[in-house]
């Protein structure tokens, strides 16, 4: 099983919600390109191409579990202001 950060976990946890790597950033308090090296680095370890694949992966070796992880209170009126703003 490979060895995932916590924040390669928290992107990849994002990444199942739907969240692109600009709103990933903006939960986490990173950049895009931050987002974005932390999805490429869990595709490696993962054995896979990009970040769909690695969501799959991540669910079928028990390494994600959507029901165990919290929720951040940000919504998406606030992903869309934060757009705007």
């Amino acid at each position: 099983m490979p060895n995932l950060t916590a924040r390669e976990k928290e992107c990849l946890y994002w990444a199942s919600q739907g969240k692109t790597s600009w709103e990933m950033g903006r939960i986490l308090g990173i950049t895009e390109r931050t987002a974005n090296f932390h999805i490429a680095n869990l595709c490696g370890k993962l054995g896979v191409h990009n970040r769909q694949a690695a969501i799959m992966a991540a669910l079928q070796r028990n390494i994600l579990n959507l029901s165990q992880i919290p929720r951040t209170s940000l919504t998406s009126a606030d992903v869309r202001q934060a757009r705007l703003g």
